[in-house]
């Protein structure tokens, strides 16, 4: 290094303070605790591991790998001495992706329960690239939901413009379709990248007979053996994601022997706005308080005249003819039934001993069915699926609340993928469980009934079952993931932390720490307790903010998280950007421990 080069980083580190991490004083403490004369043995890290990080089942064999990859992996700083730590090699240990927060790559869930039993990770609209009214349909976003774990697929179909093929497109706007054949072979290439575990294609069918025997041709040839065919018009039962590893379902609702004409409703007359999502905080709106949804409605309300639901998926009548029969074997490529709404919500939710079927309910229908009718959903969903979309007034493709469909027993509850924002950032944080494999069991309580056939009621109060207690010790790398003026041109960032749960009501509450002022490496060492009545359906959410005096608070990272996967202990906390993508290097440093 030339002495030119050397002053101007002199220069640059004294301006950014980039100063080296050092381990905070706890962690200095822990150290010397389980170490003797500064070093750190195999047999002492396999005490650090059970008492301090709760790993109970660890033996010294554990340790002792887990000791060779922390060499392996810090060999380069020569941080260690033969089979033995140093306080910098523990501390970079601690903060390396081998002491992970949770597991990542194991399902571990019985998976040999019905459909019904897992929460399943949704998208809605999946072929779009943006908003809802003029942005590109494409293949593109269906194969980066795939390749995220993403398990059930949304496309809408319709007659292209010379009517003699089919087109995936949002109808009646201004998006620009994509051939729905390009959109089948993407999905059977990218299927099963990310997780062995079924595909569903939810359809939206608005074709005329003809064109839906078009399509039947084409997912028989371009699926073949990989197609799950349920073998009879309804299932009595769904069957296990275990026993469709590798299929691809398809879903939507049987077309009718004869059809009657209907009127095609008044499209909107453009009054709407697009809204642009920037109009909310760099980092997305706060997702909607569930407390509202738990308010007693008038029970006398004519509930019967508003839940006609007006979802285009249950609209495919007004484009067939008249008279027509629809093709059969279209209708025999349909394994899980989709049920058209008819009636209130008693007549939706009634359950069939004798078959299983799916439902689709937009979010503001689910928000007035689950006043009054919440433990007919919970009781509907152990056996059937409930399928909740966006309303369609989310023009921006923004999202809403996903956590009320989920304490309701709701399989699919679907977002738009192609968004960001907190309440994706939830559905990213449930679906890190069970290795990422796209199915989460549900919670035992939602599945179990009780002796005078009782169910979970989601609006009872209960008692607090465990509290978690979360210590934010420091946090690092952002000056090698963000360029320098990033965050403030003259001087490096006041990073702050919030830390919170998003659950049933009773639980959901989000606390921050102080602003640490021009520090790139900030340590807060703060602590906070999270009481949870429902810690089976609570997640933890972490976003870093950087506090601007003058405008808003600059995003610097976000993760969300499953409490029933947190490994207890000192972890590592890897963030994540506004869409989801992990930072390459930005990590917090926190402890967890549940009493």
């Amino acid at each position: 290094m030339s002495k030119q080069t050397y002053r101007v980083c002199l220069c640059f580190q004294r301006k950014f303070k980039l100063t080296v991490a050092e381990a905070p004083a706890e962690i200095k403490a822990i150290f010397d605790r389980y170490s003797e004369n500064g070093v750190m043995t195999v047999n002492q890290l396999h005490k650090f591991m059970v008492e301090v990080q709760g790993e109970e089942k660890a033996t010294e064999e554990d340790a002792e790998s887990t000791m060779e990859t922390i060499l392996k992996e810090l060999k380069h700083l020569h941080l260690f001495h033969r089979k033995s730590l140093n306080l910098e090699a523990f501390f970079r240990y601690l903060f390396s992706d081998t002491n992970p927060l949770i597991h990542l790559s194991k399902v571990y869930h019985d998976m040999n329960a019905p459909l019904s039993h897992y929460f399943i990770y949704t998208g809605h609209n999946s072929y779009l690239t943006g908003n809802q009214l003029s942005s590109d349909c494409s293949d593109i976003p269906i194969v980066e939901a795939l390749k995220r774990g993403v398990r059930v697929i949304e496309l809408d179909m319709w007659p292209n413009s010379t009517k003699d093929n089919v087109d995936v497109l949002h109808g009646r706007t201004l998006t620009t379709p994509v051939e729905l054949i390009k959109c089948l072979r993407s999905i059977r290439e990218y299927a099963f990248v990310a997780s062995e575990y079924p595909v569903i294609i939810t359809l939206e069918d608005h074709l005329p007979p003809n064109l839906q025997a078009k399509v039947a041709e084409m997912v028989t040839q371009t699926y073949g053996d990989v197609l799950f065919s349920s073998g009879s018009e309804c299932l009595t039962e769904f069957p296990s994601p275990e026993s469709l590893k590798r299929r691809i379902i398809i879903s939507t609702k049987p077309p009718k022997e004869y059809l009657e004409s209907k009127t095609i409703k008044e499209k909107d007359n453009g009054s709407h706005k697009v809204k642009d999502s920037y109009e909310e905080e760099a980092w997305g709106k706060e997702v909607s308080d569930l407390k509202a949804q738990f308010e007693v409605f008038d029970e006398n309300d004519p509930e019967d005249a508003e839940y006609q639901d007006d979802h285009e998926e249950h609209r495919s009548e007004e484009v067939q003819n008249v008279q027509q029969k629809p093709d059969s074997e279209y209708k025999h490529l349909i394994a899980i039934q989709a049920v058209k709404l008819k009636g209130g919500i008693k007549d939706w939710l009634t359950v069939d001993p004798d078959k299983v079927i799916r439902i689709s309910l937009n979010e503001q229908k689910l928000e007035k069915a689950v006043i009054n009718h919440g433990t007919d959903i919970v009781r509907f969903t152990q056996r059937n699926l409930l399928r909740v979309f966006p309303k369609s007034t989310r023009f921006d493709s923004s999202n809403y609340n996903p956590i009320l469909g989920w304490m309701h027993g709701a399989q699919m509850v679907a977002l738009n993928m192609q968004g960001y924002g907190r309440s994706l950032w939830l559905m990213h944080g449930l679906f890190r469980a069970n290795g990422g494999c796209g199915y989460v069991k549900k919670p035992d309580m939602l599945l179990e009934v009780g002796p005078h056939n009782e169910v979970f009621d989601p609006k009872r109060s209960l008692t607090v079952k465990k509290t978690l207690k979360v210590k934010v010790y420091m946090g690092e790398g952002w000056y090698m993931d963000f360029h320098r003026t990033h965050f403030d041109l003259y001087s490096p960032p006041d990073f702050y932390t919030k830390v919170g749960i998003a659950g049933v009501p009773a639980d959901s509450v989000m606390k921050k720490t102080k602003a640490i002022e021009d520090n790139w490496i900030p340590t807060w060492d703060e602590e906070f307790e999270f009481p949870l009545t429902v810690p089976e359906l609570a997640l933890l959410r972490i976003e870093v903010h950087e506090y601007d005096m003058s405008e808003k608070d600059d995003f610097g990272g976000q993760t969300c998280l499953p409490v029933s996967e947190l490994r207890t202990g000192i972890r590592a906390v890897p963030l994540y950007d506004e869409k989801g993508e992990k930072y390459k290097s930005v990590k917090l440093l926190m402890r967890f421990e549940f009493v």
